[in-house]
């Protein structure tokens, strides 16, 4: 019997979205709760419990029928913003002890010549950092074997403090894994308890450091995720689920809990890598391929860009000031929602963030203990927020509270608390603007060739002074736009990256061959541990990249390419995409020179089918979805203007207004700036265009 649903759960910092997805019914319905950060699980069964009131099921019969209850979340991005990993031990090569801090030498963009930045915090601390004598060469030939002695004195110090997790990774191991694996099976023996990663196993590239640190955060993060995956699975377990639970990776990918748990370092960035397939979703029915997704919840800003229907996967980038080896779905993070908090400085300036009230205790209008002045009490002040309370009335807000708390930042300002929450309006929307202009203009992009999209509960209320201020002209919301990430990993396919390292010179057979042998091996793998999972070949995909330079290059660049055999007749193949692909990012190229390839990497999809948006139905007339007028303010002068407040429920495919004009869904309320107007699509979207242009881009 086909499962009637599939449920897709995306955990932020303040609120738990859920988005159920029902074959029989033909519908997708939305779902908020309050996040629990101290445990986790409660919010998914306090979500659970609003979607079984809504269907009239018990939480046990919905999730025994669905086919897929997929989950993501912020636990990893959180323990390491907030530097609660487990207690971790590094064992090295000797004489290596110290590269986590050297990093190459190099600080961070933007900080390179500060000698005041402070150095950033490590997550293994320098007694806990064992070096192991021993030394691979480059050919990876063994110069000095390793003395095993060391690995056995490096263990009994772990126990003696208490360690329980432990990376190993030494130099050049990825050429000759002899080493690590001995070490490997040392620790193993000695520390049955302890949650282990090999440097070559999870990373198999070249370039110590970034070895090294990758494996370092996936240890540091394995304790953290080993506990919200087992209790996330046994809490499923127990309701009855036929499948295991999956979780979304920061790849752009599923995966079962075994793998999320030795592979923690790919959860870093679970909840916002679903929002680009989601973006291009609902920008499908507009042929639309150039877009530009923005995700503000209660705690953050999140950005992500897709080009040509393409989303920019980052490898061996600084994220949060630790170097990730491994593909992520480029996502800029900004501390700015909800709940960022407005304070004044010591120049006496008005700043936003990135401090967060968060869920607990909240922004003050929340009336759940909060006094400090947050976006959301901004908003509610400016008259965008409905009074009587978000999520249809569930979530009452106190008016009076959001004014005390903004008046905390208008008295010493001299200004008054309405003037107060357009300033922290407009600070947040140029702190989001900045963001955007990250991805797009400094990586050469213009964005006013890009649709704008809104996720997140938040972002609705900022969309339109984004888009004016980014000079987009067109905006596409869907009415699921506050769960839009939960959505997307609905129609999200199980995905895994598999690497190794090649360093030839693309100038010989041998070469060729070894190129090959390399991607059906780990090819190979994948395939298996896919059809483990109960796919067949007909829903496996394979997808090859190569990283690659010319001859006396430092960086390499990633190419992707097809799965045709390597051989003497296919290899122009390669060469030119690498030469076209150099091209692009660096406006030249040297055909004449030599081109090496350093590592290579292939993705495996197991497919999985997708569910599809109800078309929307005509409604009533726009009349008809008029609530009422309140005043809100749109400049900072702080005076109000008369505004139509529209009841999105009631608006059907076709239903057309103009700004100012406010439209509340349940789950998001719309503010439409003066000369922009929204009209609602039968997929469900809102698009809201300038009046200079009638279409997208």
């Amino acid at each position: 019997m086909t499962a009637q649903y599939r449920l897709g759960i995306d955990a932020g910092g303040t609120f738990t979205d859920f988005v159920i997805a029902d074959r029989k019914a033909g519908s997708i319905k939305l779902f908020k709760a309050l996040s629990t950060p101290s445990n986790p699980t409660k919010a998914i069964e306090n979500g659970l419990a609003l979607i079984a009131e809504h269907l009239g099921r018990s939480a046990e019969e919905i999730v025994a029928n669905c086919d897929l209850c997929i989950n993501g979340t912020t636990v990893g991005l959180n323990a390491l913003i907030t530097h609660r990993g487990g207690k971790t031990g590094l064992i090295c090569t000797a004489g290596h002890e110290d590269s986590l801090e050297i990093r190459n030498g190099h600080k961070e963009d933007g900080y390179r010549y500060d000698p005041e930045y402070p150095a950033a915090t490590m997550l293994v601390p320098r007694y806990l950092r064992k070096g192991v004598r021993e030394r691979v060469l480059a050919d990876g030939s063994i110069r000095t074997a390793m003395n095993e002695d060391d690995v056995r004195d490096a263990c009994r110090l772990f126990l003696k403090e208490g360690v329980e997790t432990v990376a190993i990774s030494f130099v050049w191991s990825v050429l000759n894994t002899r080493h690590e694996k001995r070490a490997a099976e040392i620790v193993r023996e000695m520390m049955p308890d302890a949650i282990l990663t090999v440097g070559c196993e999870l990373y198999p590239q070249i370039r110590e450091y970034t070895r090294s640190s990758t494996a370092v955060a996936n240890a540091y993060l394995a304790p953290v995720m080993r506990k919200y995956v087992g209790a996330v699975d046994q809490y499923f377990q127990k309701l009855g689920a036929r499948q295991p639970v999956r979780y979304f990776q920061s790849n752009g990918g599923l995966a079962i809990g075994q793998v999320m748990t030795d592979r923690s370092v790919y959860a870093i960035n679970s909840g916002p890598a679903s929002a680009p397939q989601a973006g291009l979703y609902v920008c499908a029915p507009f042929k639309k391929k150039n877009v530009i997704t923005v995700d503000m919840g209660g705690t953050s800003f999140d950005i992500t860009l897709t080009k040509d229907g393409q989303t920019n996967l980052n490898k061996n980038i600084d994220f949060l000031r630790y170097r990730i080896g491994v593909p992520m779905i480029q996502v800029e993070t900004l501390g700015a929602g909800g709940g960022s908090i407005g304070w004044i400085d010591s120049l006496g300036l008005l700043q936003v963030g990135p401090q967060s009230a968060g869920a607990d205790p909240g922004p003050a209008c929340y009336g759940q203990g909060g006094v400090e002045p947050t976006t959301s009490d901004a908003n509610l002040v400016l008259g965008y927020l409905n009074p009587e309370g978000l999520l249809g009335g569930k979530l009452p807000l106190s008016l009076d509270k959001a004014k005390a708390a903004l008046k905390r930042i208008a008295d010493p300002l001299g200004i008054s608390a309405e003037q107060a929450a357009y300033g922290m309006f407009t600070i947040v929307n140029n702190n989001m603007v900045n963001g955007i202009r990250r991805v797009s203009v400094e990586r050469g992009y213009d964005p006013r060739d890009f649709v704008l999209v809104g996720a997140g509960g938040a972002t609705a209320a900022h969309i339109t002074a984004l888009a004016r201020e980014m000079g987009i002209d067109t905006i596409v919301l869907p009415k699921l736009a506050s769960g839009l990430c939960a959505f997307g990993q609905t129609i999200s396919d199980v995905k895994y990256n598999y690497m190794a390292t090649a360093p030839v010179r693309l100038d010989n057979d041998p070469a060729y061959k070894r190129i090959d042998s390399l991607f059906k091996e780990v090819e190979r793998k994948g395939i298996q541990h896919l059809e483990k999972d109960g796919f067949t070949k007909k829903t496996i995909g394979v997808k090859r990249s190569l990283d690659m330079r010319y001859v006396g290059q430092v960086h390499e660049c990633t190419v992707d390419i097809g799965t045709f055999d390597i051989n003497a007749r296919s290899i122009a193949k390669v060469k030119e995409a690498f030469h076209k692909r150099h091209e692009e990012l660096y406006t030249y190229s040297e055909r004449h020179n030599a081109v090496e390839v350093v590592n290579i990497e292939s993705t495996l999809y197991g497919y999985i089918d997708k569910p599809r948006l109800p078309k929307l139905a005509k409604g009533a007339s726009v009349a008809k979805a008029l609530k009422g007028h309140r005043k809100a303010i749109f400049d900072a002068k702080g005076k109000g203007t008369r505004t139509p407040v529209y009841d999105g429920g009631s608006l059907g495919a076709g239903a057309t207004i103009k700004g100012p004009a406010i439209i509340e869904e349940v789950t998001t309320t719309i503010v439409i700036e003066p000369g922009w107007t929204a009209k609602l699509d039968q997929s469900g979207s809102y698009v809201i265009t300038h009046k200079r242009k009638t279409g997208g881009r």
